[in-house]
């Protein structure tokens, strides 16, 4: 991201979108293109986090939209979407998850095709996705996202001639193929076994070098320059992994403390079917709020709710469709996830700020599930 920015293909990009061709020419516009990303990225939910804020970033300073608005944008389409269509290291937990309990003798049936009805039961993703496109559309925004800060824009006077895509979509399109690529190389040749953390590991490193031929050889920028928006970027990146490092280790406290499983206990015994999967939606949420993290949210949970749904004789792909949401929902909400977290870098938005514009979104979106998931419990 600094990179880019240094070698002038942000400045270059708005100039495209703005002055040049004019799809960007109010608020609008500019948080519905990062939006737009959000829904058709939908590899892994950091990189969609990241290639949304890089490109809504200057398109919104310009348009004078605040970057906690970008922010709950780039959040609020990263993990519903992954958790909709997946086709990415979601999908194969969530299978591997099914698979479990298939082969534990507690189900019967085609995983794929569970999961494949469970998703249609992802209520809290799906009604994200919608208010989320609502709050752009008609700028429903309350007055603590109104009014958060505001930063200036840079005035970018760009010739006809200089104003382009190319500079900037080449390297967005070069890391998105680059995950696919190593993802499969991880796997084994299976993109959905591959590991997702080393993939994106590996396609920074590459995505890099491929920013070095497009701009230090192809004379857009020195190596100088090059070498000194890269420790730049290293430098800003450092206080993000350090609340990463806290972060994860909450995680990992209240995961050794079995703190699921203890919220889990609570709800296992005298349950009515009709309130099982709102039940088991809340406690999905309140368990992924607490330890930030939704996959191990659906690790603790899943072995959890199956059996209890085939005991009281319920919907399966129901409750696994609540523990989805429930997981999507608290993550979304909770400032030690690193969706967040990511969501807050790649916007240039404090967390905090983040944290406390967005919850009442992801509030609103939380109560239109639960509805629907008694609703469809009846």
């Amino acid at each position: 991201m600094e990179v880019l920015e240094s070698s002038g293909a942000i400045n270059s990009f708005v100039a495209y979108m703005t002055q040049k061709r004019s799809i960007v020419n109010s608020a609008r516009s500019a948080l519905m293109i990062s939006y737009i990303i959000g829904v058709v990225i939908f590899i892994e939910s950091s990189i969609t986090s990241l290639i949304a804020g890089a490109v809504g970033k200057p398109l919104c300073d310009r348009e004078g939209v605040n970057r906690a608005k970008l922010a709950y944008v780039c959040d609020s389409t990263s993990a519903p979407i992954s958790s909709l269509i997946l086709f990415n290291g979601w999908g194969a937990l969530l299978l591997g998850l099914i698979v479990t309990q298939i082969d534990s003798g507690i189900i019967q049936g085609d995983s794929v095709s569970l999961l494949i009805n469970a998703v249609v039961f992802n209520f809290y993703s799906i009604s994200a996705l919608i208010v989320t496109f609502a709050v752009i559309w008609f700028g429903l925004y309350t007055p603590s996202m109104q009014n958060a800060t505001l930063y200036p824009s840079k005035a970018i006077n760009l010739s006809r001639k200089e104003s382009s895509l190319m500079q900037m979509f080449l390297p967005i399109l070069f890391l998105v193929i680059s995950v696919f690529v190593f993802l499969a190389i991880t796997g084994d040749g299976n993109i959905l076994k591959g590991s997702g953390s080393s993939s994106i590991f590996y396609t920074t490193l590459t995505t890099m070098l491929f920013m070095y031929v497009l701009y230090v050889l192809g004379k857009k920028m020195s190596a100088k320059n090059y070498f000194k928006a890269s420790v730049a970027g290293g430098k800003k990146l450092f206080p993000i992994a350090m609340i990463l490092l806290f972060a994860f280790a909450i995680g990992e406290v209240t995961s050794e403390l079995k703190t699921g499983l203890y919220l889990a206990s609570f709800a296992s015994e005298n349950i009515n079917i009709h309130l099982l999967a709102a039940v088991i939606f809340v406690l999905s949420g309140i368990i992924a709020f607490s330890t930030g993290t939704s996959w191990g949210t659906f690790s603790i949970m899943i072995p959890i709710a199956v059996p209890m749904a085939v005991a009281l004789d319920g919907d399966v792909a129901l409750v696994i469709g609540a523990v989805i949401s429930g997981g999507v929902f608290g993550d979304h909400c909770s400032p030690i996830s690193d969706t967040t977290i990511i969501s807050s870098l790649a916007s240039g938005c404090e967390v905090v700020e983040h944290v406390k514009t967005q919850l009442p979104y992801a509030l609103i979106s939380a109560l239109i599930a639960l509805v629907l998931f008694l609703v469809f419990s009846l």
